[in-house]
C-alpha cells in the first residue's frame, strides 16, 4: 500500500511556495506519493527562461506590490492571487500515471457538482454554452527516480488583472523569446458559486486518500518551517534572490529616449544575466565629461534603478552645478528601468 503524505501550506509568500515545489521533488523520498496544496498572494511567476523586463509590467507590479517570482521550469508567465489553488503531485517514476493525478482532481470536483474533461497533455476543461473553457493548466517533471506533476485550479481568481501586469509599458525593448498566448478561461465559481480554497483541500485531501485507499500523513507547512529545515531555507533563499529573479535572463537589449533639461537623451543597454554588458549614450548634452563617467560607472554594474541612484548620486556630487537636471535624468532613467 502507497504511503501518502499531504503538505498544506499556510503561507502566501510565492518564493515559499516554489522552494517547497523544489525541496518536495529533490529531497523527499520518492518511494511515496505526495500531494501539495498552496496559495500565492498576488505574483507574477515567469518560466525559466523569461525575460521580466519584457514579460511583465515591473513599474505598475511594484506600485501595485505584486511579487515577481521565477519558477524552474519552462514555460510563460502567470498570474497568481488568492482566487487560484495551486497542486503538487509527486510520484515514484515506476508507478507515475498523469491520468492518476487527473482522476483525483475530477473525483474532488464530482462533490461540487462538477464535471470536468481533460483536454491535450496539459489542460482540464469544463464546458460552457459557448464552448469549453479551461479552468486548469499543469507542467510535468521527472527525473530517474521520481515523477513530478503540478497546476493551477482558477477558483475565483480575478482573471481582469491578467493583463494589466503580463502586458508591458510601451518601450522599445528587443527581447529573445516568444510572448505568452493566452487561451480562454474560467473559475470554477461561474459553475459553483460558493466554492473556495478551503473546499477544494478539504475535497482533494479525501479523493487523495480515497483514490490510494488509506489515510495520508498531513502536514502544514509556514514561514518558520524554513528554519526546521535546511534544505527548504536553501531552495527559498535560491529563488527569492535578485540574481535569481532578475538575473537569470538571457541577453537582451532596452533603448530608451527623451528630451530633457539636459538636452537629448538615447540610452542603448545591452544586458546580460542582469548585469549592464554595455551602453551607448546618444546626446547632445552640453557636459560631454558627464557622459563618459555615467557610461563608464553603469557598465558592468547590475540593471536596477539602485544602480542607477548611487551612480547619480555621485555624479551629482562630482556636478554640482547640474545636480537638478542630473536628478531629472535619474528619475526618468529609473521609471523605465522599473526595478
Amino acid at each position: 500500500m502507497a504511503k501518502l503524505k499531504v503538505f498544506l501550506s499556510d503561507s502566501f509568500n510565492p518564493h515559499l511556495n516554489l522552494a517547497t515545489e523544489e525541496w518536495i521533488f529533490h529531497n523527499l523520498d520518492p518511494s511515496q506519493q505526495v500531494l501539495f496544496l498552496w496559495r500565492n498572494e498576488e505574483t507574477v511567476v515567469i518560466g525559466r527562461n523569461q525575460n521580466p523586463w519584457s514579460e511583465c509590467n515591473l513599474a505598475k507590479m511594484k506600485t501595485d506590490q505584486v511579487h515577481l517570482a521565477r519558477r524552474t521550469t519552462g514555460g510563460g508567465a502567470v498570474f497568481h492571487d488568492l482566487g487560484n489553488t495551486n497542486f503538487t503531485f509527486l510520484s515514484p517514476k515506476e508507478s507515475y500515471k498523469r491520468d492518476n493525478n487527473v482522476q483525483i482532481i475530477f473525483d474532488a470536483l464530482k462533490g461540487f457538482g462538477i464535471a470536468g474533461e481533460a483536454s491535450g497533455r496539459n489542460d482540464l476543461l469544463i464546458p460552457f454554452h459557448d464552448g469549453p473553457r479551461k479552468f486548469s493548466g499543469s507542467a510535468y517533471r521527472e527525473k530517474k527516480d521520481r515523477a513530478f506533476h503540478h497546476g493551477t485550479l482558477l477558483l475565483h481568481a480575478d482573471l481582469t488583472r491578467l493583463g494589466n501586469y503580463l502586458t508591458p509599458n510601451p518601450k522599445k525593448l528587443q527581447a529573445k523569446g516568444k510572448e505568452s498566448v493566452r487561451a480562454r478561461v474560467a473559475n470554477l465559481n461561474e459553475v459553483v458559486e460558493s466554492i473556495k480554497h478551503d473546499n477544494i483541500v478539504e475535497s482533494m485531501v479525501a479523493s487523495f486518500e480515497k483514490f490510494y485507499g488509506t489515510k495520508a500523513e498531513i502536514e502544514p507547512l509556514t514561514m518558520t518551517s524554513l528554519q526546521q529545515i535546511p534544505e527548504l531555507k536553501a531552495q527559498y533563499d535560491s529563488l527569492s534572490s535578485w540574481d535569481w529573479l532578475y538575473g537569470s535572463t538571457l541577453e537582451f537589449n532596452h533603448k530608451m529616449d527623451e528630451y530633457l533639461s539636459l538636452g537629448f537623451f538615447d540610452f542603448q543597454f545591452q544586458v546580460e544575466d542582469g548585469l549592464i554588458k554595455d551602453l551607448k549614450i546618444f546626446t547632445d548634452c552640453l557636459y560631454p565629461q558627464v557622459i563618459d563617467d555615467m557610461t563608464n560607472q553603469l557598465r558592468g554594474k547590475t540593471y536596477r534603478s539602485e544602480t542607477v541612484k548611487s551612480v547619480f548620486a555621485s555624479l551629482r556630487e562630482k556636478y554640482s552645478d547640474i545636480a537638478a537636471g542630473l536628478g531629472e535624468l535619474e528619475e526618468w532613467l529609473c521609471r523605465h528601468i522599473e526595478i
